[in-house]
């Protein structure tokens, strides 16, 4: 229970699978009313049929459709009255080295892990300021060391970070926090669903799940720092200890993430 955000209009977007349903279910039990989209119709049933009395608002939604988010924000302020917190979730990963990509997987990328925050954030901001609330994005590590196989991924998060970062100081007048938090790895579908290099899911992950962070650690830690009104979350010791490196020791960067990532010349993570 985080008392903090009973009786508030949370959005949560991609609250479906991993650390966004994660997000929702710790959010319903701790009070909030709480909105989130995804693409599965039969996920967000799922969803909605656990907590049959709890105050949720699903809809379908592709948020690298402009559309799509308008409606699902403007649904969810009809619905509640307003929004309190915008936590901009949804995501999707990839694996494949530039040569073998298509364009098309790294603008899909894109199209979700960025421009769905920034349609999301948008339709959701007229609120935000009236309620002088918190707009927070999931980011990742990718979004501070560009990681191999990930292009596009990390091209995203990057652009997720900077963007996040530029509206701060924006809106910081109008009393409204931004802040964007950074998962290491963490036991999650966005391995499973990424997309190969024809824009497939490729239905496993090549890491070894159990050692990575769950879903709910990684939601508490991030309800937390939404609490604190924290500027940035990195979460892990890895995910910590890569964020230094790159920053201090590029060059010796560069050489762990390689040999982390590829084996005998193959990219294998």
């Amino acid at each position: 229970m985080l008392p903090y955000f009973k009786d508030k209009v949370v959005i949560v977007t991609g609250g479906t699978d991993g650390i966004g349903k994660a997000l929702v279910e710790k959010l319903l039990a701790s009070g909030a009313k709480v909105a989130t989209c995804g693409r599965d119709n039969d996920k967000l049933y799922r969803l909605q049929s656990d907590y049959p009395s709890f105050p949720l608002h699903t809809m379908i939604a592709d948020v690298s459709n402009e559309n799509d988010c308008r409606r699902f924000i403007e649904t969810t302020i009809k619905f509640y009255g307003g929004v309190d917190i915008l936590i901009n979730n949804a995501g999707i990963s990839m694996r494949a080295l530039l040569k073998d990509a298509s364009i098309d997987v790294i603008r899909k990328v894109m199209e979700i892990n960025f421009f769905g925050a920034v349609y999301c954030t948008k339709y959701a901001l007229n609120s935000i300021i009236e309620r002088k609330g918190t707009i927070a994005g999931v980011s990742s590590i990718a979004g501070y060391r560009g990681l191999p196989g990930r292009s596009g991924y990390s091209a995203s998060k990057f652009a997720l970070q900077g963007w996040l970062e530029a509206i701060k100081p924006e809106l910081k007048q109008d009393g409204v926090h931004v802040m964007w938090v950074c998962p290491g790895f963490t036991t999650s579908n966005i391995r499973n669903a990424a997309l190969d290099k024809d824009g497939a899911s490729q239905g496993e992950s090549p890491m070894d799940e159990n050692s990575m962070m769950t879903a709910e650690e990684c939601a508490h830690h991030i309800l937390k720092a939404i609490q604190k009104k924290k500027r940035t979350l990195v979460l892990t010791f890895t995910g910590k200890r890569t964020v230094f490196m790159n920053k201090f020791f590029p060059g010796l960067a560069d050489k762990l993430v390689r040999n982390f990532f590829f084996k005998n010349g193959k990219l294998v993570k």
